[in-house]
């Protein structure tokens, strides 16, 4: 098909239609190996666009592609990784682009080239974006190889300059049965550079090469993959042992190097960041508890009962935002669990209650919701005015009432009630220039692009209001 196709197409020499069918047979084993669809493309004689000549599926894995694509053509417009490699013969690592079955995915690709060094093909390797390939998958399936697989990295000392393998962004080192290295690819043989090495690593021995305390018989003791993490110098390195067989005999080991330096650096960095995140949530929630110390203080010696009930509305509010703080301040991440805010804030709203000598019970109960922190405090106070607004007025004449607080999660939007079954407010009018129902009314429109609804009647009152979240 390759030839036909190539034939058809293309203005390839024969010479340089061989070479291509010469590394179509081991883009089976590539497949396999990535875990991810392998494709072979040629430039057709109009310059924006090529051919799908040759593919390869993992075994393992499953394919990103319901039926063949040999014979199609890759357009510019949508693979221009593939395009530009065919034409300047530069290699292009995770490029976005979009497949003939309109998937979205990512291309590596190298390019094929002649003796003469003219490029006469592409070769492609495709990730899905939405769910990247799983790279320890890769050594499991190196311990159980197939003969084609294993014959193959026998015989790769043969190859000088296996494209294939320079798609691969691990460092490969292949090891026969006497210790020996016989292949290393690009990315191998640089590390090595890096670390220190001088000579050509192919040819030494695996006692020079292995950057562990391991021995090369235990691992050909162990009969299976391994998967070690070292240090070495101030590169932070992912090592993978995998076995190498011929028909049941062990006849060497296959090792895949990735350089895991710029990862650890960042999760180290994202550490200290949660750290530092979790430092200023700590000290916020600790300034706010001093003021609303320093306000109830004052509040005992003022005997006024309508100043005394101002300021204690004012600490509460203080406190509600505290509350956010503490539970931020306990995940060191700027995003949290209202369900968990709100439960500490029902358990403080009572006991921090001037007005609350009834025998009132809180309920929450719901789906759990994530929101960044502006939001989760914006919430916060939303819900501490409500049920403080339900204290003080929904039991005037009852000395026990239910008060409960109800999540809902939908799709982009989410759903909060709180609602009691006191007296509502029988026919009369809710005050409009209360402080408390103003402040409600701004913080859900302005802070959580939301809408508030309230229904009362003689069963109770109920306040629900939504808001925008994140999936």
């Amino acid at each position: 098909m390759l030839r036909k196709l190539c034939e058809l197409n293309t203005d390839l020499s024969e010479e340089d239609i061989t070479e291509l069918e010469n590394i179509e047979r081991s883009i089976s084993m590539f497949a396999t190996l990535f875990g991810g669809d392998i494709f072979i493309d040629c430039l057709t004689k109009d310059s924006d666009i090529a051919i799908v000549v040759s593919e390869a599926r993992p075994l393992e894995n499953k394919s990103l592609y319901k039926n063949s694509v040999v014979g199609e053509f890759a357009l510019r417009k949508n693979e221009p990784a593939v395009l530009r490699t065919l034409e300047i013969g530069t290699p292009t690592t995770e490029l976005k682009a979009v497949t003939q079955e309109n998937i979205v995915v990512k291309q590596n690709t190298v390019p094929i080239k002649n003796k003469n060094e003219k490029v006469i093909g592409v070769l492609i390797m495709e990730k899905d974006v939405t769910e990247h390939i799983i790279q320890s998958q890769n050594m499991e399936i190196l311990s159980e190889t197939t003969k084609q697989l294993s014959e193959t990295l026998m015989n790769i000392k043969d190859v000088e300059n296996n494209t294939a393998y320079n798609l691969i962004n691990d460092g490969i080192l292949a090891i026969d049965d006497e210790g020996t290295c016989v292949y290393a690819n690009y990315t191998a043989k640089e590390l090595y550079k890096k670390i220190g090495y001088k000579d050509d690593i192919v040819g030494m021995s695996f006692d020079n090469l292995v950057l562990n305390k391991l021995k090369l018989k235990d691992i050909l003791r162990e009969r299976k993959s391994l998967i070690l993490e070292t240090r070495v110098g101030k590169f932070d390195l992912q090592i993978k042992y995998g076995l190498i067989k011929k028909d049941i005999k062990i006849c060497g080991i296959i090792i895949l190097i990735k350089d895991l330096t710029d990862i650890k650096k960042k999760e180290k960095e994202l550490v200290l960041k949660a750290v530092a995140i979790r430092e200023i949530h700590h000290r916020v929630k600790n300034n706010l508890q001093t003021i609303a110390s320093i306000l109830r203080l004052q509040a005992r010696r003022i005997e006024d009962y309508h100043a005394k009930k101002a300021f204690y509305e004012s600490i509460n509010r203080i406190l509600s935002i505290a509350t956010t703080h503490e539970v931020l301040a306990q995940k060191g991440i700027d995003d949290a669990d209202i369900k968990v805010i709100l439960l500490k804030l029902k358990d403080n709203a009572i006991r921090n209650s001037l007005e609350c000598n009834k025998n009132i019970i809180i309920k929450l109960q719901g789906d759990n919701i994530y929101v960044n922190s502006d939001k989760a405090t914006a919430i916060a106070i939303v819900v501490n005015e409500l049920i403080e607004n339900s204290i003080k007025h929904a039991f005037y004449d009852k000395e026990e009432g239910i008060i409960e607080i109800l999540i809902n999660k939908g799709h982009g939007y989410a759903s909060i009630a709180v609602s009691d079954n006191g007296s509502g407010f029988k026919g009369k009018k809710l005050r409009e220039d209360s402080l408390g129902l103003n402040i409600v009314k701004s913080i859900v429109t302005d802070k959580l692009n939301g809408n508030i609804k309230i229904e009362t009647n003689e069963n109770g009152t109920k306040v629900a209001f939504d808001l925008k979240i994140h999936q």
